[in-house]
């Protein structure tokens, strides 16, 4: 949840609240959310929204992106939020959530953005005006995880060309946009900022911003995949909550960093929750 004043066509952030429950994960074979999340994810919305009222909110949005539009559920999952909390819930297309993604991570010049989530990832150019390009591939970190075992570097190799593979056949209307940066949005960018300065998980500073190379990301990678999740847990900079899925996630970027020939990506803390809100409140989006 983000919790910001809109104020003179501007945007003030001011805190954050984040739960990881992995909705994605809880899909069955059927795609439908099981019963426990359901509950779950009620109980945590309703959690939030009372923080936010608690604080001044005066209005509160509520969407959903890749694991809830999968879902064959989806219209119980909602009912189940609203009989919890009164608040009605916005299912996003893959195109809109891509580009809420877009609004909120980048800053109006020509730009390119990866977002990885735990179902999908969402690959976007264009500027302050307009986007050029985007859509959502259907590869997120949990997604991949539950779909490739990773024990060493040579299955994870096969997820990167996995990521690869699907990226290809529209990897040259990227290519073709005079993008002046790439930014990276989501945990898996934020997490591996964290590793790569090895600073602890929870230390935000010099998230924001900080460069991430295509080497850093491989090297990270090269470490992880062989390295048990006994072991992976205990490292002081990796997220313990995601040291399952991490691999994956890095595998994500690296192949979409080699189709797209990147060198290195902008770390950004900003995405749909920012994008949302400068979608419905904002004048302009070039901020």
């Amino acid at each position: 949840m983000l919790l910001a004043d809109i104020e003179n066509n501007s945007l003030n952030r001011l805190s954050r609240y984040r739960e990881g429950l992995r909705v994605f994960a809880a899909l069955d074979e059927q795609r439908r959310i099981s019963a426990d999340m359901l509950r779950m994810a009620a109980a945590s919305i309703g959690q939030f929204a009372n923080e936010a009222v608690k604080h001044g909110a005066e209005e509160i949005h509520l969407f959903a992106t890749s694991a809830v539009r999968d879902a064959s559920n989806a219209d119980e999952f909602a009912q189940a939020i609203f009989d919890e909390t009164g608040l009605v819930l916005t299912i996003c297309s893959g195109d809109t959530e891509a580009e809420l993604s877009f609004l909120g991570a980048t800053r109006g010049c020509p730009s390119g953005m990866i977002d990885i989530g735990g179902g999908s990832t969402e690959i976007v150019i264009g500027d302050a005006n307009a986007i050029n390009t985007g859509m959502s591939l259907q590869m997120g970190a949990v997604r991949l995880f539950r779909m490739f075992p990773v024990a060493d570097s040579v299955s994870a190799q096969q997820v990167i060309d996995y990521a690869r593979s699907l990226l290809a056949p529209h990897k040259e209307k990227y290519l073709a946009y005079p993008a002046k940066e790439w930014i990276g949005v989501g945990g898996t960018f934020t997490t591996s900022a964290a590793f790569v300065q090895r600073k602890p998980w929870d230390d935000r500073t010099n998230t924001h911003g900080f460069r991430l190379s295509l080497n850093d990301v491989l090297a990270a990678i090269d470490m992880l995949a062989p390295m048990p999740l006994e072991d992976r847990v205990k490292l002081p900079f990796l997220q313990p909550q995601r040291a399952d899925i991490i691999v994956h996630g890095l595998c994500i970027l690296a192949g979409c960093m080699q189709e797209l020939d990147l060198s290195e990506m902008i770390v950004s803390e900003h995405g749909n929750l920012e994008g949302y809100l400068k979608k419905h409140y904002l004048d302009n989006t070039n901020l």
